[in-house]
């Protein structure tokens, strides 16, 4: 059921273009950095780009911030500095705040992981159209967490513009950050 509830909420993101009938309305929120607290507000001035996710993660998460990293570094200085990426971990339990801060430095030193508690995120992800359901727990303890994977954008204002599906290149990213820069 939880599944078919996700492929739902995926098909439906993904013949999403533009901005069509539905498209989310974004916003503001405040998760936990390793350095402390990360408000989008103190993002303005800057595109953010916005991936929802988990370190564990087996494929769908790395690829994404791979993109991502690769179009970080595809910027030029000024540019990246007018540009952020966040990693929302929709999995609190493993994803502490010193894990996130070293899976996100990982691809890139700009990368900034955040997470909340299951209340705070909830909205966050409601806000973004962000589907997500964990998993049942198998004999390890082990678990995966079903998600949307797009990476949305936000404009130096702070309003979401554009969703840029899975598969995605780096240069289509680096071209969506230029599109929203003043």
């Amino acid at each position: 059921m939880h599944r078919l509830l996700l492929l739902l909420v995926l098909l439906l993101s993904a013949c999403a273009p533009d901005r069509p009938a539905g498209f989310p309305a974004g916003g503001d929120f405040v998760l936990q950095s390793a350095d402390g607290p990360v408000d989008t507000r103190t993002l303005r001035g800057k595109v953010v780009l916005l991936y929802f996710g988990y370190t564990k993660c087996p494929d769908v998460c790395p690829a994404s911030m791979s993109v991502n990293a690769q179009a970080l570094n595809a910027l030029d200085p000024e540019t990246r500095k007018k540009t952020a990426v966040l990693l929302v971990s929709l999995d609190p339990e493993r994803d502490t705040l010193p894990v996130l801060k070293q899976y996100a430095s990982f691809f890139h030193p700009n990368m900034i992981g955040v997470t909340g508690t299951p209340a705070e995120l909830g909205a966050a992800a409601r806000a973004y159209g962000v589907g997500y359901v964990k998993q049942k727990p198998d004999a390890d303890g082990n678990y995966a967490v079903d998600h949307s994977a797009q990476t949305f954008v936000l404009d130096p204002k702070g309003r979401l513009v554009e969703i840029l599906q899975l598969g995605t290149s780096a240069d289509k990213t680096v071209a969506a950050i230029r599109r929203h820069l003043p």
